[in-house]
């Protein structure tokens, strides 16, 4: 198969839709295009049994109850609404949210909209691999906290945070925990029961299903998680989410979640074997590049590799063929370094050095390869 350019290694940015997702969802366009809310005729009812289909894929992946998922936009709405809806909800508990000061801005703004209203926000640093430790989080618990969030994993390194020993801190203190699962969810197993997690944020996006597509979940029993709306309009979704549910996008999700699971092991394998396949020339050949966040504790398709002597956006700026990112996204319009890299200890030249790249299901060795050759011509054409 010929190698077609430019090559993709932007996975935590977005991910192409697989096929089959596609396949599931093009029905729910034109052919069964009720409203899931509907529920009086055979459209609507129809509607209405595909989201549940998906609602039932979604817990299951997670080991919760199919009335603990709330469907939203995506994991930047989940964020929002378990954010500010369980900290108001829990108001008259006490007013002290804990989070990373390296968290993605979908949970560091609404943090800072908290403050806004009165409440008081702890933002830990990370160790210099970009992990919050468990007894860091213990240690910054007081009586007035009543909720704890820190992401799965972090979206510019990777790197891996403890669910289950977190979870086990919270709930010895009766606080709750939300994690933002939108980079690890489908990459890792994930159990909310067995971790001690009361609410999850998740994307469809993500894992090779449509954008516009995500879900929430909100923990039913032990303890039953309180939230206030943060949207208002009509009793949908347990009244926490109102608005025409996305039934194609659902579908979508449902589709994505299915097969992530059915393939994750496999595509773990195979996805960091192609990883530490570039890493290992890139290290080799530019010298002094040196890796951001954990070797080992990090997701199997994230690589966030600094080249010292350069500025990222010069190097992307060479290589024009091959997508990668200096940072998150949603902040790669902003002039500043990364937030995470300056976070775990890096200086800003070393953050405005540094690139991520992205690995996922349909990256080939060939665009690997390609890759490197590329990157590595782009740094020796710059010490020529």
């Amino acid at each position: 198969m010929s190698l077609k350019f430019p090559i993709y290694l932007d996975y935590h940015a977005t991910t192409p839709v697989d096929p089959r997702v596609l396949t599931a969802m093009l029905p729910y366009f034109s052919e069964h295009f009720g409203n899931a809310a509907s529920r009086t005729h055979a459209f609507g009812l129809r509607a209405e049994a595909a989201v549940s289909v998906t609602r039932d894929a979604v817990a299951e992946a997670l080991g919760a109850e199919p009335r603990e998922i709330v469907f939203t936009s995506g994991a930047t709405e989940s964020n929002n609404l378990a954010l500010l809806g369980a900290a108001r909800a829990g108001r008259t508990r006490g007013d002290h949210v804990i989070t990373s000061s390296i968290e993605h801005r979908a949970v560091l703004d609404p943090c800072r909209a908290l403050e806004h209203e009165g409440f008081w926000v702890t933002y830990l640093p990370p160790d210099p691999f970009g992990a919050t430790s468990p007894s860091a989080v213990a240690a910054a618990l007081t009586d007035r906290t009543i909720l704890v969030s820190l992401s799965a994993a972090n979206n510019e390194i990777g790197t891996l945070n403890a669910l289950r020993e977190i979870g086990r801190v919270c709930r010895k203190r009766g606080v709750l925990f939300h994690t933002d699962a939108a980079q690890a969810f489908g990459k890792i197993p994930i159990a909310v029961h067995e971790a001690g997690i009361d609410l999850l944020s998740l994307s469809a996006h993500k894992i090779c299903g449509p954008k516009g597509a995500g879900a929430l979940y909100v923990r039913a029993l032990n303890p039953k998680v309180r939230l206030e709306p943060v949207l208002f309009g009509g009793g949908h979704e347990r009244g926490l989410r109102p608005g025409t549910l996305n039934v194609p996008a659902l579908v979508g999700l449902g589709a994505a979640v299915r097969l992530a699971l059915a393939e994750r092991e496999e595509e773990e394998t195979r996805v960091r074997a192609l990883r530490d396949r570039l890493e290992a020339r890139l290290l080799s050949e530019i010298p002094g590049a040196f890796v951001n966040g954990h070797r080992t504790e990090r997701l199997a398709g994230n690589l966030n590799i600094g080249f010292p002597g350069f500025r990222a956006d010069d190097l992307m700026m060479g290589v024009r063929d091959v997508a990668v990112s200096a940072g998150s996204a949603c902040t790669s319009a902003s002039p500043e370094p990364s937030h995470v890299l300056r976070g775990i200890g890096r200086s800003a030249v070393e953050a405005a050095s540094s690139l991520r790249f992205g690995l996922g299901r349909f990256t080939t060795a060939e665009e690997v390869e390609a890759a490197a050759e590329r990157f590595v011509a782009a740094a020796r054409r710059r010490n020529a």
